[in-house]
């Protein structure tokens, strides 16, 4: 257990963005059209925001990001530190937070880097960020997304029908009130083959062989550039190492189930989110839910069901929240940390791509 805690940390704001493009999962015709009912109430995700026309996870950052520097009324120049947390960076190289710190025009004195993770990315982005502002770094910017769209098989049933994209910023900046933060990362390399994409990095590079659709079950046709997922490994995974991760923190910090307002987790998918909630017996109605209509958004799925699945009326009031990211790695982190007075600006439904 990877336990440790952030001081003067507040949350001082919240924004998700998602591309135009809406795609149904009843038009989707590689599972029959006398399953596709079956198929969507067990994976909770009747639809999703695809990007298209070039739309990247920074290009959905950026317009998160602008929207809430205007609604929280920061200046550029006092922003100290961005993080961009994703897997569908610009580029191999650089960073794509430099080009993020150069488009939203922030000073040079603002540290940028990136933080290469999916599913439980966001997480480990805030803990990382709430350590920078505890040592007294005044202003951060959290960008957290992904357009996991872009590297799923249309012939894919098992990948295809669940991701969306989407792209978030949150605004974290130093408190002099003794705000804590409380963390619980891990990490479990030996599975990383459940949630992959096998080439396109160094280890195995882009090949002829790695544009090539080969089949790997039925209704599962893909090429290695594109993403594989055990769908069982994953369940399997969720269900042994999520509920005590929770119950380890909780413990720690000594609160119950009752003193959480909302527990945020990953958006995965239904089965293995309502299985977890059982586990632990959460009240469905702490547990807030995007999956119906953007999917499984990857990195941004918690913010993003912050923003939509439980708003800028609650997030106004004081909140205890408990934030669950878990996923490729196989990596899981659990977060929980006291709100007020959050702001959370209304989604951004993001029209064309940016040249």
């Amino acid at each position: 257990m990877a336990f440790f805690s952030a001081n003067h940390v507040n949350i001082s704001g919240v924004a998700a963005c998602v591309p135009s493009t809406t795609y149904h999962n009843t038009d989707y015709k590689w599972i029959a059209k006398a399953k596709q009912k079956n198929f969507i109430d067990s994976i909770g995700i009747a639809s999703r925001h695809i990007s298209s026309g070039g739309t990247t996870a920074s290009d959905l950052c950026f317009d998160a990001a602008e929207l809430l520097i205007k609604k929280i009324k920061w200046h550029k120049e006092s922003i100290n530190l961005l993080v961009f947390v994703s897997c569908s960076g610009d580029y191999t190289a650089p960073a794509t937070a430099a080009l993020l710190q150069n488009r939203l025009g922030l000073s040079k004195n603002c540290m940028a880097f990136d933080i290469n993770m999916a599913c439980s990315g966001y997480v480990y982005g805030l803990s990382v960020v709430s350590k920078m502002i505890s040592a007294q770094i005044p202003k951060a910017l959290l960008l957290v997304g992904d357009v996991g769209s872009v590297y799923t098989s249309y012939k894919d049933k098992s990948s295809f029908p669940l991701f969306g994209d989407a792209g978030t910023a949150t605004a974290v900046e130093y408190s002099e009130k003794n705000n804590t933060a409380f963390f619980d990362l891990n990490t479990d390399g030996s599975g990383f083959e459940a949630l992959y994409v096998p080439d396109g990095g160094s280890r195995h590079p882009i090949t002829k062989k790695s544009l090539e659709y080969k089949k790997y079950g039925d209704g599962i046709y893909r090429k290695r550039s594109q993403i594989f997922l055990n769908g069982v490994e994953i369940l399997k995974f969720s269900l042994r190492e999520v509920p005590p991760s929770i119950n380890k923190l909780l413990s720690e910090i000594k609160l119950k189930i009752d003193d959480v307002d909302y527990f945020v987790f990953h958006q995965a998918n239904k089965l293995i989110n309502a299985n977890i909630g059982k586990m632990l017996k959460i009240p469905s109605a702490k547990m807030p839910d995007t999956l119906l209509h953007y999917g499984n958004t990857i990195s941004a799925s918690i913010p993003l069901t912050i923003v939509e699945g439980i708003g800028a009326e609650q997030m106004r009031k004081p909140q205890q929240l408990l934030l669950c990211g878990f996923g490729a790695g196989l990596s899981w982190g659990t977060a929980v940390i006291k709100t007020e007075n959050v702001v959370c600006p209304p989604l951004i439904v993001k029209q064309g791509a940016d040249k």
